[in-house]
């Protein structure tokens, strides 16, 4: 066993092999990736490398990753879709635990359901349609997983996951498994407690009623319409670049302000809608941050508001 002075994570970029033997033990080798290109993995397309990229697939797997980088203080993040990221140009140092279909179930006991981190929104609302349960309608449209979108309190068409959850089970930094009620979960806009705690989100328990499935369904397909009609899907981004300044709509001052189409480098204001910020082209993430850092001067000169980037960004500058 090195001495616990070497085992210390203290150079950025350093891959310490000890760790990536221990960590294969418990996810395997498939499961592991180093120095993963993070543009692999973002709905954005951008994004440098990760010294560990990990899969876990259960919640045991997600306590001893956890319990690991803790003995090795490497640092880490959660991601689950890899959308509303942005993921800076020289990567990130330490590692990121990534949710995906390998830690995606869904039930339904009564009239709730419970879906594990890395299940994609639009799948669990499908999952709920299809059991005839309402109230996840607003959620069809919004790209992500169900742990992102707690993370953020994701919401669209006047819903919002504060309306929804009512539990979520997580490991705390000490590997330890936590229970937290709705109460606990201090969500609002955009934000909850779990952007403070350091918690990794492992299940979502989500409380609805009995619905109609036809008219679930068909209000699903009006959302998904319009999201569709509006936003630009066909391109990569993050999703709604700024959050909503009280009393007006991001995209609207933007608009307002002549920034439609506004380019740097590969990054672009999307002429569909104002609102995103796209990856045109080759952006890179300094591309898409000087784009932001001039649609708030502009805005701010032009309407006396300021924007707030709802993107979360992570990595080394």
């Amino acid at each position: 066993m090195a001495k616990q002075e070497e085992r210390l994570y203290t150079l950025p970029g350093n891959i310490n092999e000890e760790f990536v033997a221990g960590v294969r033990k418990i996810l395997t080798a498939k499961r592991v990736l180093i120095a993963e290109p993070m543009k692999n993995h973002t709905t954005f397309k951008i994004g440098g490398p990760v010294d560990y990229l990990l899969f876990p697939t259960s919640l045991a797997e997600v306590q001893a990753v956890v319990r690991l980088l803790k003995d090795y203080a490497i640092p880490y993040v959660i991601l689950g879709n890899g959308s509303n990221v942005l993921v800076l140009d020289k990567g990130v140092r330490g590692a990121i635990i990534n949710f995906q279909e390998g830690f995606a179930g869904i039930r339904r006991e009564g009239n709730h359901l419970l879906a594990e981190a890395g299940a994609l929104l639009k799948d669990v609302a499908g999952f709920a349609a299809a059991e005839g349960l309402s109230g996840l309608e607003f959620a069809v449209g919004i790209p992500g997983s169900i742990g992102g979108a707690v993370f953020m309190n994701a919401g669209a068409y006047g819903g919002e996951m504060k309306d929804v959850v009512s539990a979520v089970r997580s490991v705390s930094p000490d590997g330890e498994v936590t229970r937290l009620e709705a109460e606990e979960l201090g969500l609002g806009y955009r934000r909850s407690v779990f952007q403070e705690n350091e918690h990794v989100i492992c299940e979502v328990e989500l409380s609805l009623k009995p619905g109609n499935k036809e008219d679930i369904v068909a209000q699903m397909a009006d959302f998904t319409q319009r999201r569709e009609n509006k936003q630009p899907l066909e391109m990569p981004s993050a999703g709604s670049t700024f959050k909503r300044p009280k009393g007006y709509y991001a995209g609207t001052l933007i608009d307002q302000t002549g920034l439609k189409g506004f380019r740097v480098g590969g990054a672009q204001v999307s002429e569909k809608h104002a609102g995103f910020v796209v990856n045109a082209g080759g952006a890179t993430a300094a591309d898409v941050l000087a784009l932001i850092d001039e649609v708030q001067k502009r805005v701010y000169d032009a309407h006396g508001v300021k924007l707030y980037p709802e993107v979360r960004i992570i990595g080394s500058r």
